[in-house]
């Protein structure tokens, strides 16, 4: 495998990575935060938060997770640290232009369609690219998603009825 392929691999290994942790934890955290307070301020917030916060842990662990491997030089770790940041970073604070332009609860189902489409997209690309039944993959990578989604709209409201 030669320098360029392993480079190319590793982009593509933090950008896939940053994409799905994008959209799985920000539906989730939006979901359970808009359930939970219904305020647009705290979904705004979190958003942010987790754009900004989860992106360095996600760029860490992807940095360690390559290192621990010992088997990719020091261009391509930090190849794959940086695209996972950005990736993570910029999905992540995409889904902000929703809540900033409408009603919470149409943002909430915007920002869903929004994630589970990139999430759709990536996995349809991905099974392509590995010869296997997109529609398994897709389906497969969805699934985790809305049950990532089912549980912190769940788990929001159980903390909304805490503070009744």
């Amino acid at each position: 495998m030669s320098e360029k392929t392993s480079m190319k691999d590793s982009l593509r290994t933090g950008v896939s990575f940053g994409l799905t942790s994008a959209v799985i934890t920000t539906l989730g955290l939006m979901v359970g935060l808009n359930s939970g307070t219904g305020s647009r301020l705290v979904v705004l917030g979190g958003i942010i938060t987790i754009a900004i916060a989860d992106a360095f842990s996600d760029a860490l662990g992807i940095h360690v997770s390559e290192e621990s491997e010992n088997v990719h030089t020091t261009r391509q770790i930090w190849g794959a640290t940086i695209a996972t940041f950005m990736a993570k970073l910029i999905f992540a604070l995409t889904f902000v232009v929703p809540v900033l332009l409408l009603p919470l609860l149409t943002a909430i189902i915007v920002s869903l369609v929004w994630g589970l489409s990139i999430l759709t997209v990536l996995s349809y690309f991905m099974a392509k690219a590995q010869g296997e039944r997109p529609w398994k993959i897709v389906g497969e990578h969805v699934m985790i998603a809305v049950v990532v989604i089912a549980i912190t709209h769940w788990v929001g409201d159980w903390v909304a009825t805490l503070g009744a």
